[in-house]
């Protein structure tokens, strides 16, 4: 089993990934294989409607092709669970999250929907407000692919403004940490 997670933060190894990277550890003592996918070098687009992936049917976005978000989708498709993360800008998650969740999701749902029925989780970092609205968007995309959301002891989120202040945070990491140990027993049954 396989589970991967884009980060959609601005910042290399920041808060975001932080808090992905507690999720991974229940994963990883779980024999559960994890990618970290990190969009900070990336300048991705948001979907401009020219309509081609519904004509390719391969999960791909054939309009826009030198970004990255094709390769994104790919690992994707292979993947077993999603973890999409990101800080909070402006109470809702980051345009090259955003940009990812537009065209994955249209790419792959007019190619037959691969992503219904897999797990997905939302990780949020954020300064003092806003989180539960991007926590919102991500769920949503979720949600609207088929997949199996996976919840932990309180909303996916972590506290924290510099780097590594979110590592301050005990309840959003142990709220981490009970999120990877519910992804991987999802992950288990579902693959039984």
């Amino acid at each position: 089993m396989r589970v991967v997670a884009f980060s959609g933060s601005a910042r290399k190894d920041g808060n975001t990934a932080i808090l992905v990277r507690q999720v991974f550890a229940e994963l990883e003592a779980e024999g559960i294989e994890t990618e970290l996918v990190q969009l900070y070098n990336k300048n991705l687009r948001g979907c401009i409607a020219c309509l081609k992936c519904a004509e390719t049917q391969d999960s791909t976005c054939p309009g826009q092709k030198d970004d990255g978000v094709n390769a994104c989708i790919a690992k994707m498709v292979e993947a077993d669970g999603i973890i999409i993360a990101s800080p909070t800008y402006y109470a809702n998650c980051t345009a090259n999250t955003q940009a990812l969740l537009e065209r994955a999701g249209y790419a792959t749902r007019k190619s037959g929907n691969p992503l219904a029925r897999k797990v997905g989780a939302a990780v949020v970092a954020f300064r003092r407000g806003g989180a539960i609205h991007a926590f919102d968007s991500i769920n949503h995309w979720f949600q609207i692919n088929e997949m199996l959301v996976v919840g932990s002891s309180y909303w996916n989120l972590g506290i924290g403004l510099g780097k590594g202040d979110v590592e301050q945070d005990d309840e959003g990491m142990e709220t981490m940490t009970t999120l990877g140990r519910n992804m991987a027993w999802a992950l288990k049954k579902l693959n039984a």
